[in-house]
């Protein structure tokens, strides 16, 4: 699996518009086959920051970023950005979320 959390900051006059602006690109996104999640937060430190953790399966990546909604948000998103997104992504070897081991709720 490719797990990829990716920083976006936005300008101030776009914080409140961003949701709207990438909803189209996310919901494209999470109706690609292969793709596991794809899940937008906001920084508790900073509200111009958003945080997008998502995930697909290995041979499902290069299909997203050749899609025709990632080449269109490539386009639109930069309007609202106050810096180039910061991002990691790795492959990971696991199918999805395990449950966290040093904290169990009964």
């Amino acid at each position: 699996m490719i797990f990829i959390v990716v920083k976006f900051r936005t300008k101030p006059d776009w914080t409140d518009r961003w949701l709207e602006l990438v909803r189209p690109f996310t919901e494209a996104t999470r109706a690609e086959p292969g793709n596991r999640w794809f899940d937008w937060s906001r920084s508790v430190d900073d509200p111009h920051e958003f945080v997008l953790v998502e995930a697909f399966d290995d041979d499902a990546a290069e299909a997203h970023v050749t899609s025709a909604h990632f080449q269109e948000a490539m386009q639109t998103m930069p309007q609202a950005l106050a810096e180039t997104p910061r991002i990691v992504s790795q492959t990971v070897d696991q199918d999805g979320w395990n449950e966290m081991g040093e904290l169990t709720v009964s």
